[in-house]
């Protein structure tokens, strides 16, 4: 039995991984680029807006991303239930991560509008932390709705049918320009000017109008799909075991998405001392590599769809084709990230800012966000495949060891005790991401060979 890919089956691989890719692409796309319109807006008001809207997402995104990777665990639960035949169960596995996603959404808005407290402790300069503090005051009420959209989300995914999410999110996009204007400048002789501090209104505004119109579209819904695993319907009361199993696999996926997640977002807090100036261009240059991400990140979500099915089936061979399909196309997107940042430079660093110093700096950065695509793309990729196969403990601890052990103490160490200046924390993502993308895929090599062990008995 061959365990190599063909080209007949990397062809028919790649085509099912782009039918789910595309949508979710899109509708990472579209989510992402909420932060880059928040940026880009407050941007245009000043670079002290710019520099505390970057700092207030520092706070409240990892928070974000610890919270939809917990409740991301529905994907590879619903995906194991498909690829054993057990669609009956797929309603209870949705209501129970909806249950867990209310519990983790109210503690998401408490958590988020305590923070504000420790940003002088943080060293954030006193005069952008009033800006902030509005800024995630505003942001805080969003959370509720993150935590169930995740849900919601997770389950049109695993389904396959990712293209309602893709449509709302761009519903979202398009309302969230004509709601950033409003708070950030006023309007109608009631809404006073808040500067970029009222994006944190308008994103929590966004993210109520995806969650309702999203739940709307799945409670109505006439799609054979949706109307043959529909979940509000006999809503049942929370199951302690089967919350017990979603958080035994989502916590891991939750913490090991936060590592990483923090280690971008806390790069505004370390590098807030040396001023305004270099916040800015570190927003804009990371704004950028967030747009780049989306692809790399879309194709993992893809392959944990994926991996679960054939996971859930116990097909090994076709799970490890799947591996190689995805890892494929990583590499071949970075590549192309890699050359369009390079010929690109100048053109995306004055898209974030008309101040010419700071439109230099990013520049300068981007430099060091073209040596890691390949890492960042990796990494992202590999974990994904290990969640479709229910390991998520392990690759939990190597993230901890790589951003929070590595990463995030060089970075400290070269921006705030040595002279490398704003750069020296992109250095730093460099180091963690490669050995990140190292360990995970040692994991994955381990991982491997215990199946293969299994196809051969």
């Amino acid at each position: 039995m061959h365990t190599l890919l063909s080209w007949a089956e990397f062809r028919q691989y790649s085509r099912r991984l782009w039918i789910l890719a595309l949508p979710i692409l899109i509708t990472q796309f579209s989510q992402a680029a909420l932060g880059v319109i928040d940026s880009i807006m407050a941007g245009r008001v000043s670079a002290l807006d710019l520099a505390a809207v970057s700092i207030g997402s520092g706070i409240w995104l990892p928070l974000f991303l610890l919270a939809t990777g917990i409740l991301i665990a529905t994907t590879p639960l619903i995906g194991e239930a498909l690829g054993q035949d057990n669609h009956h169960h797929i309603p209870h596995i949705t209501q129970q991560s909806l249950w867990s996603a209310l519990v983790i959404g109210l503690m998401g808005f408490v958590i988020v509008n305590l923070m504000p407290n420790v940003l002088g402790v943080l060293g954030v300069p006193d005069n952008i932390q009033p800006k902030a503090t509005q800024y995630l005051h505003g942001v805080s009420f969003g959370f509720p709705a993150i935590a169930c959209y995740a849900v919601l989300r997770s389950y049109c995914e695993a389904l396959s049918r990712p293209e309602p999410v893709t449509v709302i999110s761009l519903i979202g996009l398009a309302t969230d320009i004509p709601l950033n204007y409003l708070f950030i400048h006023g309007g109608f002789g009631v809404i006073p000017a808040m500067g970029g501090a009222g994006c944190g209104i308008a994103t929590a505004l966004v993210l109520w109008i995806n969650v309702a119109l999203l739940a709307a579209y799945l409670h109505w819904s006439s799609n054979p799909t949706f109307a043959s695993t529909r979940f509000f319907h006999s809503f049942t009361r929370p199951n302690p075991i089967q919350i017990r199993k979603l958080f035994h696999l989502g916590l891991p996926i939750g913490i090991a998405i936060f590592f990483e997640a923090s280690l971008f977002s806390l790069a505004s807090l370390v590098i807030s001392p040396l001023g305004e100036l270099a916040v800015a261009a570190h927003q804009a240059a990371l704004s950028v590599t967030s747009q780049l991400f989306m692809l790399p990140i879309s194709i993992a979500m893809a392959l944990t769809i994926m991996v679960s099915n054939r996971y859930g089936e116990k097909n090994w061979l076709a799970l490890r084709h799947v591996q190689q399909t995805g890892l494929i196309w990583t590499v071949l997107i970075a590549c192309i990230s890699m050359v369009s940042v390079w010929f690109l430079r100048p053109q995306l660093a004055a898209a974030f800012t008309k101040n010419i110093e700071v439109q230099h700096l990013a520049m300068h950065l981007l430099i060091y966000a073209i040596a890691y695509q390949i890492f960042d793309g990796w990494q992202v990729n590999v974990a994904g495949i290990l969640r479709g196969m229910q390991d998520t403990k392990i690759p939990m601890w190597i993230t901890l060891f790589c951003y929070w052990l590595v990463a995030l103490p060089l970075g400290i160490y070269l921006v705030r005790y040595t002279t490398v200046g704003v750069q020296g924390f992109w250095i730093a993502l460099v180091t963690g991401l490669f050995l990140a993308a190292v360990l995970l895929s040692l994991r994955l090599r381990h991982r491997q060979r215990s199946l293969f062990a299994n196809l051969y008995q």
